[in-house]
């Protein structure tokens, strides 16, 4: 690719990737200031790396796009900004959903994401094979892809077991599997996914397929990765002071600590299948899996957390010792090319 184009394609991901979040998260700021509503503004964040990617490879003329999926995700996340500030400015009170943890916003957009995944799965399956490989798209490596997924339940299930051993929860944990919300909620998972993988693949599409192999060529596989969970982890921060956590400095380590580490599990299940899909569907579970485990159904599960400093050490303990590690596994030897799918 002209480097100069690479260039012109970076800058315009960055400046939609992150300047439209930094522009958001003033809203986000003057909401929660407030005591608005401000919970559509995290879904319609994931929504901007891959709009950033699709509006660099627009805008700088790439041939053969698939252009029916892209225009698709780029009107469901505009409706999404429009949904943001809806939100803030014309809020309309229901307590029936209160009562559930929800608002009136949140809940269209959740249907918003929901219609909106429907279509582009439709855009997707009639766009033809060749392109959507061509622009990382396509489904590869099916064997591969499903050990992944295992291997990653598999480690969260553990990572999970571990802390509410050390913490003497082991008796709360097992309970979980005898209430049967949890095998409901579990069953469901797989169904709920494609109705609304739109956010998922929002971030995925933009951190794993875009800006991964861009990092990983400039600094080196390792490194590249952990610079990208460095970024990845800023980028949370609008959230991490003003949505996610009333502890916003302890809250963004704890992000960074997050990122970093599942960013390198993420990285090597890509690099592992050259599937998106595979990420994409690992960063579903990551999040789907916190309600069942918490035993929290409430929509606002993740508003509002306290963290704690003390807490840190721990936490980056577990996360090294069950996904950092990847790091050191042979598919990040640096002798390895490095290609975007």
């Amino acid at each position: 690719m002209n480097e100069n184009k690479e260039k012109k394609q970076l800058l315009i991901y960055v400046i939609i990737a992150y300047g439209v979040t930094f522009l958001m998260g003033l809203f986000i700021w003057f909401g929660n200031s407030r005591g608005m509503d401000v919970s559509v503004f995290p879904a319609a964040q994931m929504m901007y790396p891959a709009a950033g990617v699709m509006f660099a490879y627009l805008f700088t003329g790439e041939e053969n796009l698939p252009k029916g999926y892209y225009i698709t995700f780029l009107i469901v996340t505009g409706i999404m900004i429009a949904l943001s500030f809806l939100s803030l400015f014309v809020p309309v009170e229901l307590p029936m959903l209160g009562a559930m943890g929800l608002t009136f916003w949140s809940m269209i957009s959740q249907y918003v994401l929901i219609l909106g995944s429907i279509a582009l799965w439709i855009a997707l399956f009639v766009t033809k094979k060749e392109k959507r490989r061509a622009w990382g798209l396509g489904f590869f490596n099916g064997k591969a892809s499903a050990i992944c997924a295992v291997l990653f339940l598999v480690l969260y299930v553990a990572r999970t077991a571990f802390s509410c051993l050390i913490a003497g929860q082991m008796g709360e944990f097992m309970a979980l599997f005898s209430n049967s919300a949890t095998w409901i909620n579990t069953a469901v998972l797989p169904i709920n996914f494609f109705l609304v993988f739109a956010a998922f693949f929002g971030e995925e599409y933009g951190w794993r397929y875009y800006l991964q192999p861009l990092m990983q060529k400039k600094f080196g596989k390792r490194a590249g990765v952990i610079l990208l969970g460095i970024v990845w982890g800023l980028w949370h921060l609008p959230l991490d002071f003003w949505y996610y956590s009333n502890t916003g400095l302890a809250m963004s380590a704890a992000q960074q600590i997050t990122c970093i580490t599942l960013g390198i599990f993420f990285a090597y299940a890509y690099m592992k299948t050259g599937n998106i899909w595979v990420p994409v569907a690992l960063h579903y579970l990551n999040n789907n899996l916190i309600p069942i485990f918490s035993g929290n159904y409430s929509a606002d599960v993740l508003e509002n957390q306290t963290i704690a400093w003390g807490d840190l050490p721990f936490a980056l303990l577990i996360n090294v010792l069950f996904f950092g590690l990847f790091i050191f596994a042979k598919t990040f030897r640096e002798k390895d090319s490095v290609s975007q799918q």
